[in-house]
């Protein structure tokens, strides 16, 4: 009996215990200043979304209540380079031909500006209007806001500071928006570099079909159309593994109708990347300049083997020939004649536009030798936010 009575009494001790320190007031695991700075950086993030996208009349709408909540001040407006008020936030209507004037004066001198508001009301209400500059020095639009009285030093700064980021924000845009334009005038280039080469074969091989064997020239020209159809699409820089080897199939129908048996072809696909994201006509142009450099010169022919393997977080690509190779030296230097000249631009063309959607990492490598074949092969994350077909 006693023993029962002191065990129960030394479970109740422990519970207690465990109740004191439950109770006991937590420690701050962040002082007033830390969260102060978290505070801004999440501001200036949510800021940052919209303006990424370009200024715009619904940009500048998204950003304004956290650019005025960066700056601390009673409103907030935003302009385009020509002074016209794009978005107001703030507790007053926004006072739109003193802003637009302002504005103007700001982007004309690229220096802020400070004007009195008539404001009987509230006497002292000041307009302070800031230039958004970029590192060129061109003006992209004006930062406006309104304090209760003029403003001191510390809040024409923090007016200056905000500024100088959204203009950090909006060059990045121009930026993505320039790399965008870029990628797409790589790949016309790459459509125009498969024009003449292949499809005037194309063209010949299902002719030469059409007296002796016209279904086989039937399925070649459906082959051709929907090859064409793909290759010279109107949509975005990027596609899904599965429909790039599609296309592939289409034109090695078309390349072994031409060159029989000479071309033999092998594929190691692994199931579970054919769903991962890459550039438009990245695998292509390797597999047509395997074809075209590698093998139809060749004596013989040979084979063209097509990997897509699983490699934890990325996804490795190759296709390599056991043609007539080329000199590293020669693909390093960039001297070639003519017909190596049109593999190494589209290398080239593939290799630019790898980095510039995954990073200096995701380049492609090239395996070659005079009489050894070519190897060239690519890395491609399996997932990179923001990149989807």
């Amino acid at each position: 009996m006693t023993a029962t009575l002191l065990a129960v009494s030394g479970a109740a001790v422990l519970i207690a215990a465990a109740l004191l320190v439950w109770a006991r007031p937590r420690r701050m695991v962040t002082t007033p200043a830390e969260r102060a700075v978290h505070t801004a950086l999440h501001t200036a993030s949510l800021a940052a979304r919209p303006l990424r996208r370009g200024l715009t009349r619904e940009s500048a709408q998204e950003a304004a209540p956290h650019l005025r909540a960066l700056v601390g001040a009673e409103g907030l407006g935003v302009s385009d380079p020509e002074g016209a008020l794009l978005a107001w936030d703030g507790v007053h209507e926004p006072p739109a031909a003193e802003f637009t004037g302002t504005a103007r004066r700001a982007v004309a001198a690229q220096r802020p500006v400070l004007a009195q508001l008539p404001d009987t009301e509230h006497p002292g209400r000041t307009l302070v209007t800031q230039p958004l500059l970029s590192d060129n020095g061109t003006v992209v639009g004006a930062l406006g806001m309104i304090t209760g009285s003029r403003p001191g030093p510390g809040a024409l700064g923090a007016l200056a500071e905000v500024a100088r980021y959204a203009s950090g924000q909006l060059e990045l845009a121009e930026l993505d928006a320039s790399r965008a334009r870029l990628d797409r005038a790589e790949v016309r280039a790459l459509r125009a570099q498969i024009s003449p080469h292949f499809i005037y074969n194309a063209l010949n091989t299902i002719a030469s079909f059409v007296r002796t064997d016209p279904d086989r020239a039937r399925e070649l020209i459906l082959d051709f159309a929907d090859f064409t159809r793909y290759s010279f699409r109107d949509a975005g820089e990027y596609t899904v593994l599965a429909d790039e080897l599609s296309n592939i199939e289409r034109y090695l129908e078309l390349e072994r109708a031409r060159f029989g048996p000479a071309l033999q072809v092998r594929l190691r696909i692994a199931p579970e990347v054919l769903g991962v994201t890459l550039p438009f006509l990245a695998l292509q142009p390797l597999v047509e300049n395997a074809v075209r450099h590698g093998l139809a010169a060749t004596p013989g022919g040979g084979t063209v083997t097509i990997e897509a393997l699983d490699a934890g977080t990325d996804c490795v690509l190759s296709v390599e020939d056991d043609g007539a190779g080329m000199d590293p030296d020669l693909l390093r230097s960039g001297s070639f004649d003519t017909a190596a000249e049109g593999a190494h631009i589209g290398l080239a063309n593939v290799d630019d536009r790898l980095r510039a959607a995954f990073g200096n990492d995701y380049g492609l490598v090239v395996d070659t030798a005079p009489g050894a074949g070519t190897r060239v092969s690519m890395r491609v994350p399996k997932f990179r936010p923001g990149i989807r077909p």
